[in-house]
């Protein structure tokens, strides 16, 4: 079935509205109308309530909690990397540093940790799994032996690391290749039951920015139709869908302006009706529209982009600068999340 390209438009103002309004999400926004996409003809507005009842339910459909977190309101995951040639810290939490970053980030308000251990900076080569493996395991392994209770999101790409990586003790997958590099790993998170979230990008870490430039011919509708394929593709392996999360992939594959179309109406991709998760921590886009070379110096225009998302009813935020993200969020969820209004459907 083709699922209608529909985008909720969020009302952020105070006042209860007149009318009929919807909840996206079972989460914290409002809304009453979208904006319909389709190729070959300008954005169209119309009600939500006009929309076919299946399309109306994928946007309103509470998310299913992962990993034992709701997903009610604004989540954020911590970026673990462990990897020596990380491009925004590094490889200054490879080895023994970790556990004490990973503590770090819990203690300033992370929900849960992504631990990667390849890098998929633009132009990085292929990591071989044992490798990948031997990164990973013990860091997971030890932060479980730590007690660390909070779920941990495994980055990887390949079916035997994930394998590896939930035996140690991490709880979610989350594969960049939107399993286009293995399609296996789809069969891992089926027969584990671990959530999986699926990401848009274009080739492989060496190629992809090469390839950006002439790859699409609707970023949006592109990269919809692309995680559309990856659900299918998971749900086929025998993932359920309440268990998929999406990601629209910031920066992999993309150009500049390509990646400013995505985020300006990231909500489309609430139309798969899964939860959606957005990575634009300290990416390059940031560096080039702010000025700043450093990428460590880039946590206040991440959490920008991040409250704009979470706006938009995003999920799950994907950063490196958690007390940032914490603080901006939590002032943002006591000055402009609204209480549910009497029309509310």
């Amino acid at each position: 079935m083709t699922l209608a390209c529909v985008r909720p438009i969020p009302l952020i103002d105070p006042a209860p509205p007149r009318g009929p309004v919807h909840r996206l999400a079972g989460g914290w926004v409002r809304f009453s109308h979208v904006e319909r996409l389709r190729r070959g003809a300008a954005p169209e507005i119309v009600a939500a309530s006009d929309l076919p009842e299946a399309a109306l339910a994928r946007l309103t459909a509470p998310r299913a909690p992962l990993a034992g977190l709701t997903l009610d309101a604004p989540r954020l995951m911590g970026i673990l990397n462990v990897t020596p040639d990380s491009f925004s810290d590094g490889g200054r939490h490879a080895g023994a540093g970790a556990l004490d970053h990973a503590r770090a980030m819990l203690a300033e308000g992370a929900d849960l940790i992504d631990i990667g251990g390849e890098s998929t900076r633009p132009g990085a080569p292929e990591l071989p799994a044992a490798e990948e493996i031997a990164r990973i395991a013990p860091v997971i392994a030890a932060l479980r032996a730590a007690g660390v209770t909070a779920p941990l999101s495994l980055d990887t790409r390949k079916s035997a690391v994930a394998t590896a990586g939930l035996a140690a003790g991490a709880d979610i997958l989350n594969d960049v290749s939107g399993l286009r590099f293995d399609p296996d790993l789809a069969r891992v998170a089926a027969e584990t039951g671990a959530p999986l979230i699926v990401m848009h990008s274009l080739g492989t870490p060496e190629t992809m920015q090469g390839l950006a430039a002439a790859a699409y011919d609707d970023v949006l509708l592109d990269v919809f139709d692309g995680l559309a394929a990856a659900v299918a593709q998971a749900e086929a392996a025998g993932v359920d869908r309440s268990r998929i999360l999406v990601d629209p992939g910031i920066g992999f594959g993309k150009t500049l302006d390509q990646n400013l179309a995505l985020i300006r109406r990231v909500g489309l991709f609430h139309a798969l009706g899964c939860a959606v998760l957005l990575g634009v921590s300290r990416k390059g886009m940031i560096g080039t529209l702010s000025g700043e070379t450093k990428a460590d110096r880039r946590g206040p225009g991440s959490a920008a982009i991040g409250l704009w998302a979470v706006q938009q009813g995003i999920q799950v935020l994907r950063v490196h600068d958690m007390g940032i993200h914490r603080q901006a969020l939590d002032l943002w969820q006591a000055v402009a999340a609204p209480a549910p209004p009497e029309t509310e459907e």
